[in-house]
């Protein structure tokens, strides 16, 4: 008997460690420390790859979205609202560069200092200077051509599973 009680004990030891493993937090891979090259080198690509202007293209659509929400509201206000939008704007834009560099601790923490340095001459070739600066517009044009192909697709696929479920006698 004392024998299977110590069985059980050490059964139920194991499945409370692999919960406990299973259920700790993983630290992610950003808080960890990284080296002000590494760092340097990722911003460095941030810097070359944001021919999108990703921060203020934010803070346009932002600045849009509010002035909508605010003349749906007040349709007689836009002068009032506009000067508000420029002034709050202001206050945002000398915050592009915290912005960048989370951007650079992602990639940090994704890349090693070689591989960063490799990224970064690419991209400063004439070679990567073209497909930074043409990224945005295919990127765009591909997400055109893969709403063509879902647009497609959903209703054949559609079709093709009522077909499957009419060929198992189910009628829907």
């Amino acid at each position: 008997m004392l024998q299977s009680t110590k069985g059980r004990l050490r059964r139920a030891a194991a499945v409370v460690a692999t919960a406990l493993a299973l259920a700790l937090p993983v630290v992610p891979a950003m808080a960890q420390e990284l080296a002000p090259e590494h760092l340097a080198l990722a911003r460095q690509y941030v810097d070359l790859t944001d021919t999108g202007a990703v921060f203020e293209s934010s803070l346009v659509t932002t600045g849009i979205g509010s002035m909508r929400t605010l003349l749906a509201q007040n349709p007689g206000m836009t002068d009032a609202v506009n000067t508000a939008i420029e002034k709050v704007l202001t206050t945002y834009r000398d915050r592009k560069g915290e912005l960048m560099d989370q951007f650079a601790r992602v990639y940090a923490s994704r890349f090693s200092i070689e591989e960063l340095r490799e990224i970064v001459a690419f991209y400063s070739s004439k070679t990567g200077t073209k497909l930074a600066q043409a990224n945005l517009q295919v990127n765009n044009e591909l997400q055109a051509v893969m709403q063509v192909f879902e647009a497609n697709m959903r209703p054949e696929f559609f079709a093709k599973v009522r077909a499957e479920l009419r060929a198992v006698g189910i009628d829907m």
